[in-house]
C-alpha cells in the first residue's frame, strides 16, 4: 500500500511538472501555439508553417543576434570622412562645454584701438575763427582704457544664450591740442584742458556657439562663439577750456581813430561739457573654455560703436582787445571782452576694439 501511494505522488508530480512549467511560461499575443507530437510549443506568429509528417506543423529556426560586451569609450559622434572634415565631440567633451541655465558674468578688456575724432558743427559761422575749437578732425586721446562689463543671462540652448550687460568706457579724452581757423583760410594750434570723456552702455546681447561649423578644438577644450548686441549708450564729455595765444589783427592801427578795436589776443574759450543719448552695438567672437566649478571663461575680440558724444553748444569766450590810441599805435584795453555763444556744437563718433576676458559663473 505505501508503494502504490509512493507511486501514485511520483507518478502525479512527473505530470504535473510539463503542466506547470507551461503555465508558468509568458503568453504573448504576439506569439501562436503549434501541435507537435502532442505538445504545446511558443513559436512566432509572423514565421511561414510549413507542413509535414504525422500532421504536425514545423516552424524555420530563427537564431537570435546575442549582443557583443564592449569596454572602454564611446566613438564619436558622425563620422568626419563622410561630411567634408567636419569633426564632432566626444559626450563628455560636449556635455562639459554646454552652456545650459542662468549665469552672471564679468569681463575686463583692453582697448587696443581708439576709433573717433571731434569736429565742430560751426565752421561756417561768422566770426568762428574767434571761438577755438577743433574746426579740423582732432583724433581722441586716452590713457589705458580698460572697459569694464557686468552681464546676466542665461542659455536658451546649448548653442544660444542671451545676456543684458552694463558695459563703461573711461580714461578717454578730447584731444588736448586742436587745429582752430585763424580767420584767414588757415589753422593754428591750440591748447586744451579738460573734456574727459565716459560711457555707460545697456545691451541686449545674443552669442552663437559655432563649433558645430568649425568642429572642436584643442581636443574639445575650446568652443568658439560669436555674438552681437544692441543698446542705448549715455556719453558724457565734461567742461574743457581751448587757449588760443595767437593775435589777431582786426585794423591796423595806423589808420585806426582813437579807441578803436583793431586787434585780439589770448582768446578762451570755455565749453560746456554735455551727455547725450546714442544708440550702441557691438560685435564679439572669442573662445569659451571651463575650469572648476562651472566656471567658464571667454576670450574674446569685440567692437563697440558707442554712438557721438557731444557738448552742449554751449561756450563762454574770453579775449583781450587792443584799441588804436589814433597816433598809429594800439594798446591792451582795461578790459577782457566776454561773450556767450549757443548752438555752437562739437562732437565725434566712439568705437573701440577690445581684447579681454569673461568670467561666468553658470547655475
Amino acid at each position: 500500500m505505501k508503494k502504490t501511494s509512493i507511486s501514485a505522488v511520483l507518478t502525479g508530480i512527473l505530470l504535473g511538472l510539463p503542466m506547470a512549467a507551461g503555465a508558468a511560461y509568458p503568453t504573448y499575443p504576439t506569439y501562436q501555439t503549434a501541435a507537435m507530437n502532442g505538445q504545446q510549443m511558443y513559436m512566432p506568429a509572423v514565421n511561414n508553417p510549413a507542413v509535414m509528417g504525422n500532421g504536425g506543423v514545423s516552424y524555420g529556426n530563427v537564431a537570435a543576434a546575442q549582443p557583443t560586451r564592449i569596454t572602454g569609450a564611446l566613438p564619436r559622434v558622425g563620422s568626419s570622412q563622410t561630411t567634408a572634415g567636419r569633426q564632432y565631440y566626444q559626450p563628455a567633451d560636449y556635455d562639459r562645454l554646454a552652456d545650459s541655465g542662468l549665469y552672471v558674468g564679468l569681463s575686463v578688456a583692453y582697448t587696443a584701438s581708439l576709433m573717433g575724432a571731434m569736429s565742430s558743427d560751426y565752421t561756417g559761422e561768422e566770426d568762428a575763427y574767434t571761438v577755438p575749437g577743433a574746426f579740423q578732425s582732432a583724433d581722441f586721446e586716452s590713457d589705458t582704457m580698460i572697459p569694464l562689463q557686468v552681464s546676466v543671462g542665461a542659455a536658451l540652448n546649448n548653442d544660444v544664450r542671451v545676456d543684458f550687460s552694463y558695459l563703461r568706457y573711461s580714461g578717454l579724452s578730447y584731444p588736448k591740442t586742436v587745429q582752430t581757423a585763424d580767420g584767414a583760410g588757415g589753422f593754428v594750434e591750440a591748447q586744451v584742458d579738460g573734456g574727459a570723456i565716459t560711457t555707460n552702455t545697456a545691451m541686449l546681447n545674443v552669442y552663437y556657439n559655432i563649433d558645430t561649423f568649425t568642429g572642436y578644438l584643442a581636443g574639445g577644450a575650446l568652443r568658439p562663439y560669436i555674438g552681437a548686441g544692441v543698446g542705448i549708450s549715455l556719453n558724457t564729455i565734461s567742461d574743457y577750456v581751448v587757449y588760443d595765444n595767437t593775435f589777431y589783427s582786426v585794423m591796423d592801427p595806423a589808420y585806426a581813430p582813437a579807441g578803436k578795436l583793431t586787434g585780439i589776443s589770448d582768446i578762451y574759450a570755455y565749453h560746456n561739457g554735455g551727455t547725450s543719448e546714442q544708440l550702441a552695438f557691438m560685435l564679439e567672437g572669442g573662445l569659451t573654455t571651463e575650469l572648476q566649478g562651472g566656471i567658464k571663461l571667454d576670450f574674446f575680440i569685440r567692437y563697440a560703436n558707442l554712438g557721438k558724444v557731444k557738448n552742449s553748444g554751449s561756450i563762454v569766450l574770453s579775449q583781450i582787445e587792443w584799441l588804436g590810441d589814433g597816433a598809429g599805435g594800439e594798446y591792451e584795453a582795461p578790459y577782457d571782452s566776454v561773450f556767450h555763444y549757443t548752438n555752437w556744437y562739437e562732437s565725434g563718433r566712439l568705437g573701440m576694439v577690445d581684447a579681454g576676458i569673461r568670467l561666468r559663473l553658470q547655475f
